[in-house]
């Protein structure tokens, strides 16, 4: 989960999403629409006898106030919340399917902006090729698939390499937070499969962005043509929005698959080819 607003608890209620499931949260900043929704959240978790350890990583600040929660409001955890708070850019979280990455972004208070990376997966099984060096189909296979050289019952040893094709990148996805238009997201973005990026204002109110830490959608879509991402989600948008259209048409015209976020929105991430 990326940031946690107010009423988050309620939201993922109404998206029918477990609260007892695996969760790592990551707080972009201190704003209270970005944070304000970890007491609820972690309440909920409770009354629901959560006990798998939840995992919140942020800036300073963030320890401060989840440690003030727990002592001041009058509920039991049922679980261990897991505190990180990021003191540099780089990897702050490596699982074994995955790294998540951070930079510094340019907002009025010190802020992150993220990258969800996939690691690489295994290439391309060639079943036509084991069959040819005499690798019987079965368990033999399967550690050829995962890196594994097998020795034959005439011992010869084949190597994944001469079965395996070359491995295949994983998705990634780029998440802004709020953040003036900066070199390090375009870098963190590169090649990104989809970049979710701040977009609270129209291009006419480009200074008074600038100004309050965001980005127009025309920045959002600069970044994304520099980066080569694929895909582009405006977020953030401010409420005197009550269409989007004007931010979205602002940002096709620079970067065309381009979309607006909405509440619930679920958006599929095909596993790259290569």
């Amino acid at each position: 989960m990326f940031d946690c607003g107010e009423g988050t608890q309620r939201q993922m209620i109404k998206a029918k999403l477990s609260f007892h499931r695996k969760m790592k949260v990551f707080i972009t900043h201190m704003h209270g629409d970005h944070m304000l929704g970890l007491p609820g959240l972690l309440q909920t978790m409770s009354m629901l006898d959560r006990e798998r350890p939840l995992q919140v990583y942020g800036p300073k600040g963030i320890s401060d106030f989840l440690n003030a929660v727990k002592e001041t409001v009058q509920f039991g955890l049922t679980f261990p919340v897991e505190i990180y708070e990021l003191a540099e850019n780089g990897t702050v979280c490596e699982e074994k399917e995955y790294v998540v990455r951070a930079v510094t972004a340019q907002h009025v208070i010190p802020s992150f902006a993220y990258a969800l990376i996939e690691k690489p997966r295994p290439g391309k099984f060639n079943p036509e090729e084991a069959r040819r060096l005499g690798v019987p189909e079965g368990p033999l296979w399967s550690k050829l698939q995962h890196g594994e050289a097998v020795k034959l019952p005439d011992g010869r040893v084949v190597k994944p390499e001469q079965v395996v094709g070359k491995p295949r990148r994983g998705r990634k996805i780029v998440y802004s937070g709020d953040t003036r238009p900066f070199n390090g997201l375009v870098k963190l973005a590169e090649n990104a499969d989809l970049l979710v990026h701040d977009a609270t204002l129209d291009d006419s109110l480009a200074d008074r962005a600038n100004e309050e830490g965001h980005s127009t959608p025309s920045q959002a879509a600069e970044t994304a043509l520099k980066a080569k991402a694929r895909q582009l989600v405006l977020s953030h948008i401010s409420a005197r929005y009550r269409d989007p259209q004007i931010l979205l048409e602002q940002a096709r015209k620079i970067f065309p698959n381009t979309i607006v976020a909405e509440d619930f929105m679920r958006i599929e991430i095909p596993l790259p080819k290569e």
